[in-house]
């Protein structure tokens, strides 16, 4: 199984804190559609089939209007087999599910939407810079409900300078009142080239509180689980049968082809992904050539990433698929500092598995750092 990624680098704005790869014109909508569709006819003897999920990310995906997204969707069902497709995600803004676009999309083979809540208090929306208000957010969510989407995931961000521990808690009470079967929750970061880190940077904005991202961290964790949800990836809670198969599929190192400018893609060997320039990708496809480059995967990557990735989730790491892929070196390695986490209380071991205790989970990033052959 192998699910297809679609990247749509249009926005209607800018958020302070964002630096995925888009652009606030839209002058060029069209011809990235059709270059998409182009860079799909020009890879796609080299997708595995059959296809179990499709992602649409950005960007923001449901900016676009209606007849480019049948556009995309014809085109597909044309030329690849989606015979075994079980989820298909379109990220969403709020402002943009209006009635009308929602009634278009249940008709349509989406049956999830991801949609870009960040928060329900207009405060904190202001400080992002989100297009929308917290009661188009919560309006959306009812109105999707209403079209027949059960499936449904938010964001939402915690740590931000307008965020108190008692406004993040309402925050959460609100999705669980909306009865949202999914949550992707994610601390506020500080990415070079944003606006909040030139904000920071000239005095305009506070830097990262850690230890308040620590405490709502520890309230997401609480609330959410004493609730049913379950945190299957450090950032992700999802009811029983809810959870991602998109995104599951890159934490199960399951094969995923990106398409798009900035798209990344993978098939177990190598990653591959494309330039993010919107101009230069639409030329290079128009020339018959794809805009990518190239990473054949070592054998030390490959575990560097595994470990990454494992431990990122409530599944964790095989010890013996650890022994059997790798190097004894490596293996050796492992053993070693993995008996110091174990000692140390940061690892635990069940049934030949490692994990990372749900105490420690802010944590993983420095914890499986230490793992890492170098």
């Amino acid at each position: 199984m192998a699910g297809l990624y679609f990247h749509i680098p249009f926005c209607k704005q800018r958020c302070t804190y964002c630096d995925f790869h888009f652009t606030t014109n839209l002058s060029k909508v069209n011809e990235m559609i059709d270059a998409i569709i182009q860079e799909v006819e020009l890879r796609k003897k080299t997708i595995q089939s059959p296809i179990e999920t499709i992602y649409f990310g950005g960007g923001t995906p449901s900016i676009l209007d209606n007849a480019l997204l049948s556009k995309l969707f014809t085109y597909l069902e044309k030329k690849i087999d989606l015979s075994s497709l079980q989820e298909v995600t379109l990220e969403a803004n709020p402002d943009d599910l209006t009635r009308e676009k929602l009634r278009y999309l249940r008709s349509t083979p989406i049956n999830r939407l991801s949609i870009g809540v960040q928060s329900f208090f207009d405060n904190d929306l202001t400080f992002m810079h989100r297009a929308h208000k917290a009661d188009e957010a919560e309006n959306s969510i009812k109105m999707a409900q209403d079209f027949g989407f059960d499936n449904l995931t938010i964001d939402l961000i915690y740590g931000t300078p307008t965020t108190t521990d008692q406004q993040w808690t309402k925050n959460l009470n609100k999705a669980v009142d909306l009865q949202i079967p999914h949550i992707s929750s994610y601390a506020l970061t500080v990415e070079e080239k944003t606006i909040l880190n030139h904000a920071i940077k000239s005095g305009k904005a506070s830097d990262i509180d850690e230890e308040q991202q620590y405490r709502q961290f520890c309230i997401l964790q609480e609330f959410l689980t004493q609730r049913n949800y379950i945190q299957y990836e450090i950032s992700n809670f999802g009811k029983e049968g809810f959870f991602a198969k998109h995104n599951t599929s890159y934490w199960q190192y399951k094969p995923y082809y990106g398409f798009g400018p900035s798209a990344h893609s993978y098939n177990g060997r190598c990653r591959q992904w494309n330039i993010a320039n919107n101009q230069l990708y639409i030329k290079t496809i128009a020339q018959g050539k794809l805009p990518c480059e190239t990473e054949n995967l070592s054998e030390i990557d490959r575990y560097n990433e595994k470990l990454m990735i494992g431990l990122r989730t409530m599944w964790g790491i095989e010890i013996r698929e650890i022994k059997n892929l790798f190097a004894r070196d490596i293996f050796h390695s492992f053993q070693k500092e993995t008996s110091l986490l174990l000692a140390e209380g940061l690892l635990k071991e069940e049934e030949g598995f490692l994990r990372i205790p749900d105490e420690n989970k802010f944590y993983t990033d420095g914890i499986t750092s230490r793992l890492f052959y170098v």
